[in-house]
């Protein structure tokens, strides 16, 4: 008979890093490679792992990420499928989650409920392809409290991460260290460090003591990478699952393994580039594995004029539905569903999200522009870092960030 297993999506994160992008909604939330959430990339793993009972905790400006999932993801109810969200309810006290580790010590009703063998607890704003039963088997195998997905990193980048460190079986965890100076390498790869992925499998007694014995603890930060993994560690109970080792179906020898955590506006837009390549970091045109999100009722992008240099076109970019660019140039970019690109405008090197509109002979260069943004005509972004500045927010690496309806000056 086949383990029970409930999986829970932990996405309460603030996103303060992605501001102005976090201004309006959760992190999760973000939109992300034109018509997908980056909620969506952890949901499709788990369905199309056949993982069907799933669980959603929300909390920080919530109701965009709780609308996109009870609009998008409807299962099945005949078999007891669901996917929801479920808000901070304070079961436990007059107070909001306190971490992630409390915010399963206050949802324990929906393990109560569900009474699984297994819990999958995982991070809702990652990037990523990663089949999770294979992970299951792996932990179920080992006899562990808790697996953690480890990804190989240099070990010159240890003090980025929440390293992993394992003894000498190469399986067992040791020590769980958050940005280490002094990482020591893997066993078979000196020169690398295992990098938490923020993706966990318990066994569903040892999740309950752990998050019920930390919730005592009054110094606690009650979070699961910074309280419970330790714990679990402490006790000899952690194991590590070599994220090398998931082999996704339909994957490429160039995407494999690809994880991105895009906890910063740099990282947000750096993974938006690795789609666009001809044989892109990250591909999204892999249909045996598919990422779902919602469908709505939009046209075939639209592209017209052809006089001159009025040429509507788009090179080396992602065009959603409903789009049209008209008599302009797109390269480099990410296009969003309903966008509207004018003639004799150039966007380069660019994300625009749902709605944007830009003018006639405007400008916009290594930008991310927000859900209806209208740049006027003539306008300049990215042209003039000094001049953006005193605008708009503007990235260490110089992307130039709109956030949402913002008003652009001409």
């Amino acid at each position: 008979m086949a383990a029970k297993v409930l999986a829970i999506v932990l996405a309460g994160g603030e996103g303060k890093r992605l501001m102005p992008l976090t201004a309006d909604r959760a992190k999760p939330a973000v939109p992300f490679g034109g018509m997908y959430r980056m909620v969506d990339f952890v949901l499709s793993n788990l369905a199309n792992a056949g993982y069907l009972k799933i669980v959603v905790l929300t909390q920080y400006k919530s109701h965009s990420l709780d609308r996109h999932i009870t609009k998008t993801w409807r299962m099945s109810t005949l078999l007891g499928n669901y996917v929801t969200p479920v808000p901070a309810q304070q079961r436990r006290g007059p107070w909001w989650f306190a971490g992630s580790a409390d915010a399963i010590y206050q949802s324990f009703n929906l393990i109560h409920d569900e009474q699984p063998d297994y819990v999958i607890v995982f991070g809702a704003d990652h990037i990523y392809r990663m089949d999770p039963r294979q992970m299951v088997e792996d932990h179920i195998a080992s006899g562990a409290a808790v697996t953690v997905a480890g990804i190989r990193q240099p070990l010159s980048m240890a003090d980025q991460f929440g390293v992993i460190e394992v003894g000498e079986d190469g399986r067992r965890i040791r020590a769980f260290r958050e940005k280490p100076t002094d990482a020591v390498g893997l066993p078979d790869a000196p020169n690398e460090i295992y990098a938490s992925m923020g993706n966990y499998v318990f066994t569903t007694r040892a999740l309950c003591e752990a998050v019920e014995r930390d919730a005592e603890d009054k110094t606690s930060k009650h979070d699961m990478g910074g309280s419970i993994i330790p714990m679990l560690v402490e006790r000899g109970e952690a194991n590590v699952y070599d994220f090398r080792d998931n082999e996704v179906p339909g994957s490429t020898d160039r995407d494999r393994g690809y994880w991105r955590d895009v906890g910063t506006l740099d990282s947000f837009y750096d993974a938006h580039m690795d789609l666009i390549n001809v044989h892109p970091v990250f591909n999204m045109y892999n249909f045996d594995w598919p990422i779902y999100t919602e469908q709505l009722p939009w046209p075939p992008a639209k592209f017209v004029h052809q006089w001159g240099e009025r040429v509507g076109r788009a090179v080396g970019s992602m065009v959603s539905p409903g789009v049209v660019i008209s008599g302009s140039l797109v390269e480099n970019s990410i296009v969003s569903p309903k966008v509207r690109v004018h003639s004799w405008a150039h966007v380069e090197g660019s994300v625009l999200m749902e709605g944007v509109e830009i003018g006639r002979h405007a400008v916009v260069r290594r930008a991310i522009l927000d859900k209806n943004v209208f740049v006027p005509e003539g306008a300049e972004i990215g042209v003039d870092l000094e001049k953006d500045r005193q605008r708009y927010t503007v990235s260490d690496n110089g992307v130039v960030v709109i956030g949402k309806g913002q008003k652009i000056e001409p």
